[in-house]
């Protein structure tokens, strides 16, 4: 064989290998959004808590999804999207992804205290009002926490991705050997809004303190060596598992298929 016609096979090769690597589609991934107690610090663990999300990675088969948890602590509906880390989002999530979304313990707070200005209006209706941001030195319209969380949906939707929502964990806060659970707000609101747009609903808030009671009061205390929001690497575990039993269940998209046996 000449030369010339070995460098035209070795061309015709690279054409076809790379054709075939334009055709592969991407990954689908598993986007994780929420507060500390989805990703606590830099998700490493250094303070000894843990966030859920921290252990989703190990129940998917990651050669075939890609799952990134973006949540981050501190932040409330409101402040994950003022921040612009929802819109970073976006520019990535397409059709086939999902995002799985946890927020409500920092949407309590003040809507412009010069700590945080974080927080959001309590239920799911239209109500707004315009405050000044003291930490962004701007003038702010916040909304209610479910305006926020249907922002979530309908944009995730709006990009053929799935959207998941949870509620919120619940803390460590007891009465009566039952787990105080938040059932009359955030995780109420938290379901309303999935009924309402169509999401798939995880109610994390009612599903982890029936395994927390099971375990009873002090065993559970184990899990939080700082506060009572706050797990250690045993307590996300639980709370993770948790989550994938629930998505068994729910079945989101195809999802199922990505989960290891």
């Amino acid at each position: 064989m000449t030369n010339k016609k070995i460098l035209i096979l070795s061309s015709l090769v690279l054409i076809l290998f790379s054709s075939f690597a334009l055709l592969k589609k991407p990954k689908p991934v598993l986007y994780i959004i929420g507060d500390s107690t989805v990703r606590n610090g830099d998700g490493t663990g250094k303070n000894q808590q843990w966030g859920w999300g921290s252990f989703m990675t190990g129940y998917f088969d990651t050669t075939k999804l890609s799952v990134q948890n973006h949540a981050i602590g501190g932040r409330s509906s409101r402040t994950f999207i003022t921040e612009g880390r929802w819109d970073n989002i976006l520019k990535t999530l397409k059709k086939g992804d999902f995002v799985i979304m946890q927020f409500g313990h920092n949407d309590a707070g003040p809507l412009d205290d010069t700590a945080r200005a974080r927080g959001t209006i309590k239920g799911i209706g239209d109500d707004s009002t315009e405050i000044y941001n003291p930490i962004r030195k701007i003038k702010e319209v916040v909304h209610t926490y479910g305006w926020y969380m249907r922002k979530y949906v309908k944009e995730t939707k709006a990009k053929g991705a799935v959207p998941v929502i949870c509620s919120l964990v619940p803390r460590n806060n007891w009465k009566e050997g039952k787990v105080i659970r938040s059932a009359d707000s955030y995780a109420l609101w938290a379901k309303q809004i999935a009924e309402q747009e169509g999401a798939y609903f995880i109610d994390l808030n009612e599903l982890v303190s029936l395994e927390y009671e099971k375990l009873g009061e002090t065993e559970v205390k184990k899990f939080f060596p700082a506060d009572h929001t706050h797990t250690n690497k045993e307590g996300a575990i639980l709370n993770a598992g948790v989550v994938v039993k629930a998505l068994k269940q729910i079945k989101p998209g195809n999802l199922k298929k990505h989960l290891l046996k």
